[in-house]
């Protein structure tokens, strides 16, 4: 039985590669620079909505995309959980 993607479809390309390429990343050496990757297009199409858009669905997509890159961070890259308090 084949594996089900988790974003089998991609709305927002500007960021949703690099942000796919993270998820699916295994190698622990390659996962930083990818979620550095994502993190960076993330941000870059942030300041792009703030000056021009409204998005609402899109600026959703991406704060769970973040999460879960936080996610990623702590989990895989022994990042401390600054959530916690």
């Amino acid at each position: 039985m084949a594996t089900e993607d988790p974003y089998p479809e991609i709305l927002y390309p500007a960021w949703q590669h690099e942000y796919k390429s993270a998820v699916v990343e295994v190698d622990r050496k390659k996962l930083k620079e990818r979620v550095e990757a994502a993190e960076t297009a993330i941000y870059k199409r942030l300041q792009q909505l703030s000056q021009s858009s409204d998005d609402l669905a899109e600026k959703q997509v991406i704060e769970d995309a973040l999460h879960g890159l936080r996610v990623l961070k702590r989990d895989e890259l022994g990042f401390p959980d600054w959530e916690k308090k």
